[in-house]
């Protein structure tokens, strides 16, 4: 069921909570210590596990409040799914409806929401860190006689500095460019789309539902899904540094290799989903 975290800076961030998604949490070491968790739609394989989540976290005696995220209709199907399954809880729950075109503004990045093509309002999500500070280049700077210490940090913090003898030191010479920070979008379920195209413009990471193969084209295009090969294409022609295919139908679970074969035909740096499986994204320039 489709459950996926998201760790950065200290901070995790689910997405969705399928069917004993708590039960994989514990399994595989992710932390119970996060604060939301997004929905891309509400098809039950997406958000039934949310129930016995909360439950587990209010037995665990957790006090801060819990935000929860998702499309039109939030409010509404997960207060009543709550109201449901958990008799009480000592901890708030907030529930947010977002829309295409929302940019959720956080500490160093933004989540921006954009629209996919699987019926009932259903949405993708993309986390953009903020830009980094360009590189500080030492030598450069002792060469221009400023002494280590709180100069450079100016300097580095994109401030002019004046030396003893006077002369004023700007960013420019001694700090390059501003550097992009790491962008990873998470389709949800979805027919190949330009807005996920769009939305995944120069990500470094891309996971993107790939339900069918090509042997079952038609029937994804009846269901409103995707094939390992339009994954691939959509992450071709996003430009994006590395696909993982997602949300495979059953049928694949003893064989994903006809899926991976068929990705891979089209955009080589992809791989496919499976229970626990980590991923780092470094930066672009491979060096922090």
């Amino acid at each position: 069921m489709p459950a996926l975290v998201v760790t950065r800076g200290g901070e995790s961030l689910l997405f969705e909570c399928g069917e004993g998604t708590q039960r994989q949490m514990m399994r595989y070491g992710v932390t119970f210590a996060f604060d939301d968790i997004f929905f891309t739609h509400f098809h039950g394989d997406h958000y039934l596990g949310v129930i016995g989540l909360v439950r587990t976290l209010g037995l665990q005696g957790r006090t801060e409040p819990l935000r929860l995220a998702g499309p039109r209709g939030a409010k509404k199907l997960l207060g009543e799914a709550l109201a449901l399954g958990v008799e009480r809880q000592p901890f708030a729950v907030d529930i947010a409806e977002v829309e295409p075109g929302q940019a959720l503004q956080r500490d160093g990045y933004e989540l921006r929401v954009f629209d996919v093509e699987h019926g009932g309002g259903a949405i993708g999500y993309a986390l953009v860190e903020n830009e980094r500070l360009g590189r500080f280049d030492p030598e450069r700077a002792r060469a221009l006689g400023v002494p280590e210490g709180p100069l450079w940090g100016k300097l580095q913090r994109g401030q002019a500095v004046r030396l003893d003898d006077g002369r004023e030191v700007t960013p420019e010479t001694i700090v390059g460019p501003p550097r992009p920070g790491r962008k990873v979008v998470y389709s949800g379920d979805t027919r190949p789309c330009a807005s996920t195209v769009e939305a995944a413009c120069g990500a470094d990471l891309l996971v993107h539902e790939a339900t069918f193969s090509e042997e079952e084209r038609d029937r994804a295009k009846e269901t409103a899904h995707a094939t390992a090969k339009e994954a691939a294409e959509v992450a071709k022609a996003a430009g994006v540094r590395k696909l993982v295919l997602t949300h495979l139908s059953a049928r694949y679970s003893r064989d994903s290799a006809v899926l991976l074969d068929e990705a891979r035909a089209v955009f080589p740096e992809t791989v496919v989903a499976k229970d626990g499986l980590e991923i780092e994204v470094p930066f672009a320039d491979a060096s922090g």
